[in-house]
């Protein structure tokens, strides 16, 4: 399968992360060669291809610091279907939880909808040209729609004598009829044009749209099967159902286009191509994953439960068939990267098994100063540019001054160190603090420049930062 990634080298790979995530470059590095191995795979015959397996990945490290982030943007790069779990959420019901056949069930969703956008894509140029005529239709309506509407009425007319109804509408024609048909179409030439100018975008129109079926959905048991009522109702009533819509000309090209362009789906291409995505390029994030290690040799109780998820999560991540509604899919290849905090617990803590299914180890580091301050500036969605595009938008121009960047990072830092380490979360938290007033005030505020300096976030923090109380102010 073609794919933009594949043509990327793992410095490249690595380059791209750097956009949005800070340091971290042993994780980056492991998972930058975890997906161009993907790539060389792809490049072996047949036979050997089946036996390389992907090279899962366990990832340490405290919360806030990236885990997540950069699996994340790993799968948006790559255009692969992606889906995170809570190892916890198998936890939750008695010993066994939440099936955890369900991440690969949720898996292929999202390659389905992800496969569906991308044909759906390639079909707009078509859909646009008869979403065109559709609109066209419906500001110059044609002589020959009433006399079609006038047929339609009875299924049975063409058996009852439709058959000499047309006849004589046939005789009917004439030179006039014929002149009225040019003068129409001309009309229509005329419409067509000003739709292309976009002359037209503001104009009420009806069309007529399918009518989407409510989907009340019944789930049966806990294997993620359920039955569209709405579904069935709609199949016995045999055609689609049509209704009419009043919208401008614009949203009309839109509801229109995506309709058409739906219409001219196969879906069962689109399912077999999601099946195989997703067994080949799918990626499962598994948070948390150190919640369900149980350390020490005496189980009972919780510990049981854990180890059960354990052992529940061992057969999909060695390589397994799951049953979806879609199809029966192969866990075989699909990257499974483990992410959890370990402060508790030990990798060593998870049972053999399990552990050897996770060959890569990946120790992400804690934040620095220095990390802090490249959070707040660097990546392109850094935070103080989230802010200042916010306050913006009201018209007020925030800038920042060195100092107070550094000042901000230093408060990160210092906090971080004294109460509990939540990594990056922890700027989230004081930029909403220090921000506070001036985000209450703008509405009222007549100021339209507002610098903030090192004095500015000392003075917001002054009663603030004790040793002791810190954590009674920021979380």
């Amino acid at each position: 399968m073609a794919n933009k990634l594949y043509q990327m080298t793992p410095k490249e790979i690595v380059a791209e992360l750097d956009k949005y995530i800070i340091g971290q470059d042993q994780a980056k590095k492991s998972v930058a060669v975890a997906l161009r191995n993907r790539y060389r795979r792809s490049l072996l015959p047949d036979e050997m291809r089946d036996e390389v397996t992907p090279k899962n990945i366990l990832m340490m490290g405290p919360t806030g610091v990236g885990k997540t982030e950069i699996a994340r943007r790993l799968a948006k790069l790559m255009d692969a279907p992606f889906v995170k779990v809570e190892a916890t959420k198998f936890t939750e019901v008695g010993y066994v939880g939440r099936d955890v056949d369900s991440m690969i069930r949720d898996l292929v969703e999202s390659s389905i909808r992800i496969t569906k956008q991308k044909r759906i894509e390639e079909k707009y140029s078509v859909a646009e040209e008869i979403a065109e005529e559709k609109i066209v239709e419906a500001i110059v309506p044609g002589k020959k729609k009433s006399a079609q509407a006038g047929q339609a009425k009875n299924p049975f007319d063409f058996i009852m004598g439709g058959l000499q109804q047309q006849q004589q509408l046939q005789q009917q024609d004439s030179p006039a009829d014929e002149r009225q048909e040019s003068e129409i179409e001309l009309t229509r030439e005329q419409v067509r044009q000003q739709l292309r100018d976009g002359k037209l975008d503001e104009q009420y129109i009806e069309i007529e749209v399918s009518s989407s079926p409510q989907d009340n959905q019944i789930d049966i048991g806990n294997e993620g099967m359920s039955i569209a009522i709405g579904n069935i109702f709609d199949a016995m009533g045999g055609a689609q159902r049509k209704k009419k819509k009043k919208t401008t000309v614009k949203e009309a090209r839109r509801i229109l286009r995506e309709e058409e362009a739906q219409n001219l789906l196969d879906m069962d291409q689109v399912t077999s191509e999601a099946l195989e995505n997703a067994e080949q390029n799918g990626i499962v994030f598994i948070d948390e994953i150190d919640k369900i290690a149980s350390g020490g040799a005496i189980r009972s109780g919780a510990d049981v439960s854990r180890e059960g998820v354990q052992r529940d999560i061992l057969p999909i991540v060695e390589g397994s068939v799951v049953n979806t509604k879609h199809g029966p899919v192969k866990t075989d290849h699909v990257l499974f990267i483990g992410a959890g905090a370990f402060h508790v617990s030990k990798p060593t803590d998870l049972i053999p098994e399990l552990q050897g299914r996770f060959p890569i180890r990946v120790e992400l580091e804690n934040l620095t100063r220095e990390a802090f301050i490249q959070i707040l500036t660097v990546p392109e969605n850094a935070l103080l540019k989230q802010h200042k595009m916010l306050l913006e938008t009201e018209g007020v121009k925030v800038t920042f001054t060195d100092d107070a960047v550094d000042e901000i990072a230093e408060i990160a830092f210092m906090t971080t160190e004294q109460t509990e380490n939540i990594g990056a979360r922890r700027l989230h938290t004081i930029m909403e603090k220090l921000l506070e007033d001036i985000s209450f005030d703008i509405p009222d505020s007549k100021e339209e420049e507002i610098t903030i300096d090192e004095e500015y976030v000392k003075n917001k923090f002054i009663d603030r930062i004790k040793a002791d109380d810190i954590d009674r102010y920021i979380l």
